[in-house]
């Protein structure tokens, strides 16, 4: 490089900093009665100080400040709240001023220009997305409609299990198996085949695995942790590669779902009782409603929401049976005294298992499947817990913390289901969000997880492959998986034999 060429960098380079200080330097000055926080850095603000996983790193810091706190993410300001009160407080008092969403790298390119149900902003756009999945998507009976599905799959995982667990105990890695099951789940729903593990009916093995890496590089890529997002200039230089990534990851996803389009389309006179199926026929009669990049954007939202989330609710839950042999006990003999030892749980037989449902409900609590909620900007200045939040603030909920909070659960860390045998406990819980922006997918994921986990409950027996209890540490990504992949020892229950005559 030229030495002018290296003196025009530096001038560039020093007058852009020069900029984000005077802005930061005038917005500092213009707000008062912000929540407490570390001093932030010129320019940088608090990037410096954040740490995987980010849920711990907002916990700590609130210990030291309070539990409604300022950080800086470059000249953004970003208020965090681990209060229960403020949590309530935001999505009642102020949930239309805070219900737009924060722009990012990985929504413009992965979820095309921040324009799906959960990456876009309130307006006319998201109130249309968001009628389409109450009414076309999620509602009560599509939902219904996919029992079959969700019914065969479950069956197809009892009989992986079963194969070589009819003699004794054997040893058996769970997690691509449960990963399979919710995919297929999804997919099936979706698309009206299934991608993933025996008779997948992908034409090609390879597509199928570029699909599931995809999704594992994009849990990695996105988050609050990515610094570009919050110094633009940055990106002249692709800090860590990340747009790059996220361009490739975008560009594979988009083909693998125009591939699902195209195919479903061609079907006109043979289709099937799929998501996809459903929307096009829709589109036949509006197009300005739905069209191929709203039908896309809700199986994206689908597929990420829906998939990565139930696996991970499905592994902690049986972890801490694993960890808990005294409660997955207690689970059995409910299943014997309201289902019987005759016949196979039904998901209809899901209302009468009150202790099972709190299972999932304490899992959820003390592993909810996003640690921090998808942060939210306020569109106006508000107050919060007696604190301004300015206008184009993100707010955002650490959940994770919430939910261990000794101040609002007894024995906080311990895993207690009996916990919601207390009335009003349930709704102290935020795994899914409040308000408009909540998750619209919980009735479908609770039933699903809470119908496979009864199952395998019901027909094997459970133990650790060693008398430790399990590692329970997470990976640092935006869903909260498990660190190391789950191992278990199962032998089939005589129940099992009834599979067959199903």
């Amino acid at each position: 490089m030229s030495p002018l060429s290296v003196l025009l960098s530096y001038i560039v380079v020093s007058v852009v900093l020069l900029v984000f200080s005077l802005k930061y330097l005038l917005q500092t000055r213009k707000l008062r009665n912000l929540p407490p926080g570390p001093t932030p850095l010129p320019i940088i603000g608090n990037l410096n100080l954040l740490e995987q996983p980010i849920h711990r790193f907002f916990q700590r810091t609130s210990k030291q400040y309070g539990k409604i706190i300022s950080l800086w993410f470059g000249s953004r300001l970003a208020v965090v709240i681990s209060s229960h009160s403020a949590f309530q407080e935001c999505f009642t008092k102020h949930d239309l001023a805070l219900a737009n969403r924060l722009p990012s790298l990985s929504g413009k390119y992965i979820f095309y220009n921040n324009t799906t149900v959960g990456s876009s902003s309130h307006g006319d756009h998201w109130r249309n997305l968001r009628r389409i999945t109450a009414l076309d998507v999620l509602s009560t009976q599509r939902v219904h409609s996919f029992s079959g599905i969700r019914s065969d799959e479950t069956r197809r995982l009892i009989h992986r299990l079963a194969r070589n667990s009819r003699e004794g105990f054997s040893r058996v890695e769970i997690t691509s198996m449960f990963n399979d099951l919710t995919y297929n789940n999804v997919m099936r729903m979706i698309s009206g085949k299934r991608f993933y593990g025996e008779e997948s009916e992908m034409k090609n093995v390879e597509e199928a695995r570029e699909f599931r890496e995809t999704v594992a590089e994009m849990l990695q890529l996105m988050g609050l942790a990515n610094k570009g997002d919050y110094l633009p200039f940055l990106r002249w230089f692709d800090f860590q590669n990340v747009e790059k990534r996220l361009k490739s990851i975008s560009k594979r996803y988009d083909t693998i779902l125009n591939k699902i389009i195209d195919e479903n389309r061609s079907k006109k006179d043979d289709r099937e009782n799929s998501m996809i199926d459903h929307l096009l026929k829709l589109q036949e009669s509006q197009p300005e409603y739905y069209t191929d990049q709203i039908i896309k954007g809700l199986a994206l939202a689908m597929l990420f929401g829906g998939t990565d989330s139930s696996t991970g609710t499905l592994e902690w839950s049986l972890s801490n049976l694993l960890n808990h042999p005294e409660v997955l006990e207690k689970a059995r003999e409910e299943l014997k005294r309201e289902v019987g030892e005759e016949r196979l749980l039904n998901e209809s037989d899901l209302p009468k298992l009150p202790y099972l449902r709190k299972i999932i409900l304490e899992t959820l609590r003390l592993y909810p499947p996003a640690p921090v909620l998808i942060p939210h900007v306020s569109s106006e200045d508000i107050s919060v817990g007696g604190f301004n939040v300015p206008r184009d603030t993100a707010v955002i909920i650490n959940g994770w913390a919430m939910q261990r909070d000794p101040e609002l659960w007894d024995e906080a860390t311990c895993f207690k289901p009996e916990r919601f045998d207390v009335e009003g406990e349930e709704k102290k819980l935020v795994a899914f969000g409040m308000g408009r922006r909540a998750c619209p997918g919980e009735p479908m994921a609770m039933q699903s997880v809470s119908y496979t986990l009864g199952l395998l409950i019901q027909c094997f027996d459970w133990k650790r492959v060693s008398e430790e209890k399990l590692d329970m540490r997470e990976n640092n990504w935006i869903t909260l998986s498990r660190l190391i992949p789950l191992e278990a020892m199962c032998k089939t229950r005589p129940l099992y034999n009834k599979i067959s005559t199903h």
